[in-house]
């Protein structure tokens, strides 16, 4: 565990970008310096009123550097791929069976391997939804540590959640109908796979309370413990019930998946006689500690509701796209005063967690095609990367922007290489950095004013140690049993596939946009 006292010190940049005002524009600070006391920055200004009197301090950065408040990843899985364990990509319903098959990592490696691209890409603060506690009791304490000791050996702030479901977790219909049109022995191979989401609701929430009192108590400015209500399909209204209830006892936050496929909104419609969210929020679940991750298919009342409730909503950009899933709506629900974070989920479009690829994506998805039309512009979008994101995880008021009282979670970027060699001093230096700005320009990130990446690699941990593991365990032969695994992988989802076409939703191929609006 890194030590909590950070050393003070001074960061000198060309540019400091603070984060957006009220009006929306960038706060920048040319030539400006921030010093840094106990982890939190202290006072940003003039290099030569920062400097005056602190000549002992240790200094970092230079007029060549940009300095930026960290990103937050603000929806976030596991750190193997998908794709580089040998699942192709598909529609979600028939995407997510396969992962069964993937080979997996030690805990602590797989979160080291993605907090390893998230660091070394600027982001500093991440909330790592876990597919769903093991069934064995015995055995949470010892997961959700293993993933939250990682990211702090690595040095970022991390809130962790868990996907909680109680039902229709196979399709759209309850389990047992579902595999009791399936072979007997895909059927019993495919239950054992359901015994996670047998664990009773409040089973889960007194583990819950437990870890909360644990883990966050202890680091308080480092930890979030989070409830991931998993989908409107995938929960009973009583279990949406207790876990909203807990989640507003306690105070945490909420981040449930929802309306990511066109099915799930039309289950939500035949099923529920009401759009998702209308029916979230008729069940009064709904508030500012709430987010809801995807909500591809939101309609032009439910964008309403979501505003009105004070609600983020978490866009996954490139896994909306990768997985044929949809756009979010996300002009219409600024527009509204909705407020907008970024997740990159399991990876963006080019297969890591390089939140300044995701931001690109972000910013040309939503141009639109009106001369005048009101679409976001650079300072948005690194307000959604950074102050928004981190305010879903949990950490509003703390992590998000540069400003005194506020974590010094800082990136510095390389002028020159964000130039590559020189950008005129006419271009806002907003959009430079959403633009030009990449992963080869970020030099040093801190987190609480502690250097986690230097020269452009994690100091936390010894990296080349991590990959050289990591490779060692995916370079194995392919065993007798994952063979088997992946062939009952296989026949579930084209029984899967089956049961879609014949008891499914409609699914004439529609050209999406913003989906559900006009």
């Amino acid at each position: 565990m890194p030590s909590p006292d950070a050393p003070d010190l001074i960061v000198e940049a060309g540019h400091v970008l603070r984060g957006v005002d009220a009006a929306g524009a960038m706060i920048v600070d040319d030539g400006a310096a921030i010093l840094i006391e106990a982890g939190k920055v202290a006072e940003i200004g003039p290099v030569a009123e920062i400097m005056a009197g602190r000549e002992g301090l240790p200094r970092l950065g230079g007029p060549d550097m940009v300095a930026m408040p960290g990103f937050a990843n603000g929806h976030h899985h596991f750190g193997l791929t998908p794709l580089m364990a040998g699942v192709p990509f598909a529609p979600l319903e028939l995407w997510l069976p396969r992962f069964r098959a993937m080979r997996q990592l030690p805990l602590r490696l797989d979160t080291l391997f993605s907090a390893i691209e998230m660091l070394e890409s600027g982001t500093t603060c991440v909330h790592h939804i876990f597919s769903n506690l093991p069934p064995d009791r015995e055995a949470w304490d010892e997961t959700a540590d293993a993933v939250l000791d990682a990211y702090d050996e690595i040095g970022m702030r991390a809130a962790f959640s868990w996907m909680i479901r109680d039902r229709n977790v196979l399709a759209y219909e309850p389990d047992e109908e579902v595999l009791s049109r399936a072979p007997a022995d895909l059927a019993e191979w495919a239950n054992a796979g359901l015994a996670a989401s047998r664990v009773p609701v409040a089973e889960q929430m007194a583990f819950f309370r437990r870890l909360k009192a644990r883990r966050e108590t202890a680091r308080p400015e480092h930890v979030r413990a989070a409830l991931a209500p998993a989908n409107l399909h995938w929960l009973t209204d009583g279990a949406l019930e207790e876990i909203f209830g807990t989640a507003s006892d306690l105070g945490a936050p909420v981040h449930m998946h929802l309306l990511e496929t066109r099915r799930q909104r039309d289950f939500a419609r035949e099923r529920l006689g009401r759009g998702a969210v209308e029916h979230l929020h008729a069940l009064g679940l709904l508030g500012p500690n709430v987010t809801l991750g995807h909500g591809n298919w939101m309609s032009e009342a439910e964008l309403e509701i979501v505003a009105g409730c004070g609600c983020t909503v978490c866009h996954n950009a490139s896994s909306g796209l990768r997985l044929a899933s949809g756009i979010a709506p996300v002009n219409a629900l600024r527009a509204r005063g909705g407020r907008v974070a970024l997740g990159i989920d399991q990876s963006n479009l080019v297969d890591d967690r390089d939140m300044t690829v995701e931001m690109k994506l972000v910013w040309a998805l939503h141009r639109g095609t009106g001369m005048f039309a009101d679409r976001p512009d650079a300072a948005a979008v690194l307000q959604m990367a950074s102050e928004h994101g981190a305010a879903s995880a949990g950490f509003g008021g703390l992590a998000g922007r540069l400003e005194p009282g506020w974590a010094a979670d800082v990136v510095l970027m390389d002028l020159a290489r964000i130039g590559r060699p020189r950008i005129s001093p006419r271009t806002p230096i907003a959009e430079a950095v959403l633009h030009r700005g990449s992963r080869a320009a970020v030099e040093t990130v801190l987190v609480g004013g502690r250097a986690v990446v230097e020269g452009g690699r994690v100091t936390g941990i010894d990296r080349d140690a991590v990959m050289a593991e990591i490779d060692e365990i995916l370079a194995r032969p392919e065993t007798d049993a994952e063979a088997h695994t992946w062939k009952m992988a296989e026949r579930l989802v084209a029984h899967l596939e089956a049961e879609h076409r014949t008891r499914g939703f409609a699914d004439d191929p529609v050209p999406y946009r913003w989906n559900d609006l006009p």
